[in-house]
């Protein structure tokens, strides 16, 4: 990765920008949503991790293994 890139943060900026304009440009609001969000993926991640460890497969990864076995 080049230096440039390390210290592009426009995506982040735009990101931004679009979380405020989305709470109507409330700050705490836009903060209240980015804190729910992250609890939300937070939860999701624990429980694919809990799926995994009791030997789950995920459906998605289920249904790449089906194609990749049918291409086979």
């Amino acid at each position: 990765m080049s230096a440039t890139a390390l210290f592009d943060n426009s995506h982040y900026e735009q990101a931004c920008d679009q979380a405020i304009a989305m709470c109507d440009g409330n700050l705490r609001s836009t903060i209240k949503a980015l804190i729910m969000a992250n609890e939300y993926l937070e939860a999701e991640l624990e429980e694919l991790q809990a799926a995994i460890s009791a030997g789950c497969i995920p459906e998605i990864s289920r249904s790449k293994m089906r194609s990749k076995s049918s291409a086979a």
